[in-house]
């Protein structure tokens, strides 16, 4: 999905995240395609909970949610993951998608989801 890293907060264990929707990412309405939308959230949460847990585990979804609140253009987005809670068996996760300066939210997602050992990692 083209993320560049941007920040993780290890105390909220929130991470940022910097997209950018090409044209060709642009439906007919004029605003990005929702499978895209939810890739980006998707990316942004399960980086957040990589980056919890120092590269070792990853979230293997059972459930993701997604609510678009405005048309999302093309060009620079923000998006921003969170671990809300991180069990021995299940995860859950949120994440936002801003525009470039964060002044308006274009789409919300949670997400139930299983930690489940990153390839080469010692879990």
């Amino acid at each position: 999905m083209g993320a560049e890293f941007v920040d993780f907060d290890p105390v909220s264990e929130t991470i940022t995240v910097r997209f950018n929707a090409p044209d060709s990412f642009i439906t007919g309405r004029g605003g990005v395609q929702g499978g895209l939308v939810a890739g980006f959230l998707d990316e942004a949460m399960g980086w957040a909970h990589v980056q919890a847990t120092a590269g070792k585990e990853a979230p293997l979804n059972l459930e993701i949610s997604m609510t678009l609140l405005k048309l999302i253009p093309a060009g620079p987005l923000v998006g921003k993951g969170r671990v809300v809670r991180r069990g021995r068996r299940v995860i859950f996760l949120e994440g936002e998608l801003w525009d470039e300066s964060g002044a308006t939210l274009y789409a919300r997602s949670t997400s139930t989801a299983i930690p489940t050992p990153l390839p080469g990692s010692e879990s």
